[in-house]
């Protein structure tokens, strides 16, 4: 089997990979054909199955795993598989393991570093509220170790969530000494904070997809629902205090269009957009890079970036 990352164009492959996605459709010309979404740890590729109904198409479903024989072309500059046979393989036949993306990183370590912030919040309100998520809720530590950052754009592997959130706690780690007029206590919380209703607006891999409360509320929301209900498990809580917070989660993205309730009102609110939006978009840009192997001309027009990518020669 070959992994994701390392099929090029003219490639004929044949191996098992997780079917993401799998959709019926039909071409201009009324042809029936089948659009399917592969996976495996090193990534996504697109499927085409322009034969749905011939011998060599088995029954299957979507989450189930495929083997697949087939070649790999370009389309709209994004390479595709045309499927010529598929099959569901049966248990014994695959390791999970090969096909669910991970953070390259240890997320022990990560985790372990994440508790040193934890740690270092000196007000007691605020440091009750991050340990009562952070150190004691284990059922919440389990989800938020192994929950994606998004769907898809960036940090969409196990431990994403802990990747980017930890990233952003160290950039605001940086600000709070280049710039004495942050509250220490009040970022570095929010940071900490910021994300934490992903673990309820994505379901777990591999499904790694919306769920109810996430397309009807979004993880902003739900973050700040979760601030207020842990506030209000804590004797005594400033209510002032609380609204600060909640604000800065409110208002991470930064602008209305980007689906922050609010715009950041408060220093703290504005150092945590910025350092939520640099992480992301170079996040972004190191996963453009990876995907595009081991091409080194110009990668063509991002939509993310709305620019032309080109990897940086070396001097």
């Amino acid at each position: 089997m070959k992994y994701i990352r390392e099929l090029r164009e003219g490639t004929r492959i044949s191996g098992i990979y997780l079917c993401k996605f799998r959709q019926s459709a039909v071409t201009k010309n009324g042809k029936p054909y089948d659009n399917v979404i592969l996976q495996d740890k090193t990534g996504t590729i697109d499927g085409k199955i322009w034969e749905p109904n011939s011998v060599g198409i088995d029954e299957f479903e979507a989450l189930d795993y495929i083997e697949v024989m087939g070649d790999v072309n370009s389309f709209a500059g994004a390479l595709q598989i045309s499927i010529k046979r598929a099959r569901k393989a049966s248990e014994g036949e695959y390791d999970p393991a090969d096909y669910l993306p991970s953070s390259r990183y240890d997320i022990e370590k990560m985790y372990q570093e994440l508790l040193t912030y934890v740690e270092s919040v000196g007000n007691p309100y605020l440091s009750a509220l991050l340990k009562r998520y952070f150190v004691e809720d284990q059922e919440f530590i389990r989800r938020f170790r192994s929950s994606s950052a998004a769907k898809s754009v960036h940090h969409g592997f196990i431990g994403g969530l802990l990747e980017h959130t930890l990233s952003v706690t160290r950039l605001c780690q940086y600000f709070t000494k280049a710039y004495p007029v942050l509250n220490r206590d009040l970022l570095i919380t929010a940071a900490i904070f910021h994300d934490i209703g992903k673990t309820r607006e994505l379901s777990a891999f591999p499904q790694n997809d919306y769920t109810d409360d996430g397309q009807l509320l979004g993880h902003i929301m739900i973050g700040a629902e979760m601030v207020h209900d842990g506030a209000a498990a804590i004797p005594g809580f400033p209510a002032k205090l609380e609204n600060e917070l909640k604000h800065c989660i409110l208002a991470h993205h930064g602008e209305l269009e980007y689906g922050s309730p609010k715009k950041p009102a408060l220093a703290e609110a504005l150092a945590l957009n910025l350092a939520d939006n640099t992480d992301a978009r170079m996040e972004t840009l190191r996963e453009v890079l990876e995907n595009a192997g081991e091409k080194d001309e110009w990668l063509g027009y991002n939509r993310i970036f709305e620019s032309n990518i080109r990897r940086t020669g070396e001097i």
